[in-house]
């Protein structure tokens, strides 16, 4: 009976050990999160039905209604399409990549020339008191190119931050990376750009995109992107599933004790809404859990 009793306060003191060891590898995580809702945007380009405007307004009011701060609202591509500045918008937001190809393909330029097309733009807005958001594509890895060299995106974010964006979005477009090859890009860009001019923009294709959203706030980044329902993915690269579902972001960032100012109850039911009117199964796991309850 001694030796029972001496044994299990020795195990207690290396389960309260380990518990210790766990929480404090943890990191520091902000105290407040801001996510940027792109599911009215980069959610519905990627559907095949046209999704009217009337439906795009609602999606959007109920969004707003959830308490999400920034929602984006659409996309303006070639000016020989459609209108750009000129529309009213109060804020717009520049795409780059940091693959030749991916941008050879998607915008038919370099990336040196995609940069001068932003620069253009930029001095447009800063004209007109307009803020500027950056965006720079594949920074995890590229369909075309394949591995990225965390080099090239911290230079070609440093140039979009020298240019005047006043917050920088780091998207996995294809949602190849994982946390170790996302901690190594991070390092890079923050040796150029101030932590809190970043954002984190993740896809969700190989079930990656909370874990590397973990690893960017524990490295000090309070800004995420995200799209109601899991919506989204890339129509210039193959296979690459929707973004990071917002109720799922929303429910990590909960129970962690990070504040955001959504009302999940809420952005479940947005998400219900849009995913009915396109006809389809919500991407959200959070969603579907709550579904079977």
């Amino acid at each position: 009976m001694a030796t029972m009793r001496n044994a299990l306060p020795r195990r207690l003191v290396g389960l309260a050990s380990l518990r210790a060891v766990s929480t404090s590898s943890l990191g520091t995580f902000p105290k407040r999160v801001k996510i940027v809702e792109v599911g009215a945007r980069d959610g519905l380009q990627n559907e095949k039905n046209i999704v009217s405007t009337s439906t795009k307004i609602k999606l959007i009011d109920m969004l707003s209604e959830a308490g999400l701060p920034v929602i984006e609202a659409t996309s303006f591509v070639s000016p020989k399409w459609v209108p750009q500045i000129a529309a009213g918008a109060k804020e717009v937001t520049v795409f780059v990549a940091a693959s030749e190809l991916f941008t050879k393909k998607n915008t038919n330029c370099s990336i040196e020339e995609s940069l001068q097309r932003s620069d253009e733009i930029l001095r447009a807005a800063r004209a007109a008191g307009i803020p500027v958001r950056g965006y720079v594509s594949c920074v995890l890895g590229c369909p075309y190119e394949g591995k990225i060299s965390p080099a090239k995106v911290a230079e070609v974010t440093k140039k979009m931050y020298s240019m005047g964006c006043y917050e920088i979005s780091l998207g996995d477009t294809i949602g190849v990376g994982t946390p170790g090859i996302m901690k190594d890009m991070l390092s890079a860009v923050m040796h150029e750009v101030p932590v809190a001019a970043l954002a984190v923009h993740c896809h969700d294709t190989y079930g990656q995109a909370l874990a590397n959203t973990l690893v960017a706030l524990q490295m000090g980044v309070s800004v995420v992107d995200s799209s109601v329902a899991g919506l989204g993915g890339c129509p210039y690269a193959q296979g690459a599933s929707g973004n990071l579902a917002t109720e799922d972001l929303v429910y990590m960032l909960s129970g962690l004790g990070i504040h955001t100012g959504v009302n999940l109850q809420k952005l479940l039911e947005a998400g219900t809404f849009i995913c009915q009117a396109l006809n389809r199964k919500t991407s959200s796991k959070v969603a579907q859990a709550t579904c079977k309850l």
